[in-house]
């Protein structure tokens, strides 16, 4: 019996997923240098022929696991109704969705690591993904701005600066885990202390982004 074209197209999504899923991890573990295309395929369902068939080398694989990787992030961040929110609620509920990504895709931070070891010389020249990730300043401008207007807010702070305070936070907690826990004995991950860091997240942006009395 022949396959129909949509049952084509739903075996290549989900074949190019699976290489995907597989990739981030090989490339999230190993760093670019260190990963093997070999590997990735042989740990799908496909072969590295197909594999360059689906994303054209190791390098464009490499982008597309991290084109999917920020993809995600600012997915989630749009799902916070900021225009519906008032500024102070809406920066914290963006502050949090950033805290439980990260902590939910320690991947996502692997991969960051990877590049920036790479001096960024991957997605520095690729378009798509400034374009996709100026959402979250945006999303933060938004807020910020209103902030700003009505008085709540400091004038002289921009969303980037924002946007670099919460994902350092975010990204310290779960990147620095082990060798936090190694100096200090304290476990950045600890279930029981999760909702202190998220709320101390949430203050610690807030407090700076008031004006002062």
């Amino acid at each position: 019996m022949a396959v129909s074209a949509p049952d084509r197209m739903r075996d290549s999504e989900r074949t190019r997923a699976d290489i995907l899923d597989v990739a981030t991890d090989e490339f999230a573990t190993n760093g670019y240098s260190g990963a093997r295309v070999d590997e990735i395929a042989a740990r799908t369902r496909t072969t590295k022929r197909m594999i360059y068939y689906y994303f054209g080398g190791k390098e464009q694989l490499y982008l597309a696991v991290l084109e999917r990787a920020y993809a995600e992030i600012r997915a989630a961040e749009r799902t916070v109704d900021v225009d519906q929110l008032d500024p102070v609620a809406a920066i914290r509920r963006l502050a949090e969705v950033t805290f439980d990504h990260h902590e939910a895709h320690p991947a996502f931070i692997k991969l960051v690591g990877v590049e920036n070891a790479q001096q960024a010389q991957h997605m520095s020249h690729v378009a798509r993904l400034v374009d996709l990730n100026s959402s979250a300043v945006d999303l933060l401008s938004n807020a910020l701005q209103r902030g700003q207007h009505d008085g709540t807010f400091r004038s002289d702070v921009d969303a980037l600066d924002v946007h670099m305070m919460i994902s350092a936070f975010c990204f310290f907690r779960v990147a620095n885990r082990h060798t936090f826990g190694a100096l200090f004995d304290r476990d950045l991950l600890d279930p029981a202390s999760r909702e202190h860091y998220r709320s101390m997240l949430g203050e610690m942006v807030i407090g700076y982004l008031r004006r002062s009395s």
